[in-house]
């Protein structure tokens, strides 16, 4: 089954940036240490971090270079899977 490397890019892209599109959002509305302090406590892990105040100016990149890598990282799954599975 051939893979296409582009979608592939963009769907991965799409749910890491979508996901930090919710982190920053649960930040904006002052929920993301409450969802950090209980995701470690889950993991049995002393909260030692805090969660500064929302910046659009960080959020915007944050969102860019997760949804890039994401890409690269689609893209190159579907690129070795091509690869291996040629006919």
């Amino acid at each position: 089954m051939h893979i296409s490397a582009h979608k592939a890019g963009l769907a991965l892209g799409g749910v890491l940036g979508g996901w930090h599109v919710v982190w920053s959002f649960l930040v904006a509305i002052g929920m993301g240490q409450w969802l950090l302090d209980f995701i470690f406590r889950l993991h049995m892990i002393h909260p030692v971090y805090t969660v500064g105040p929302f910046d659009i100016a960080m959020a915007m990149p944050l969102v860019v270079v997760t949804a890039g890598i994401g890409y690269i990282f689609g893209y190159a799954f579907a690129w070795c899977w091509n690869r291996m599975h040629r006919r």
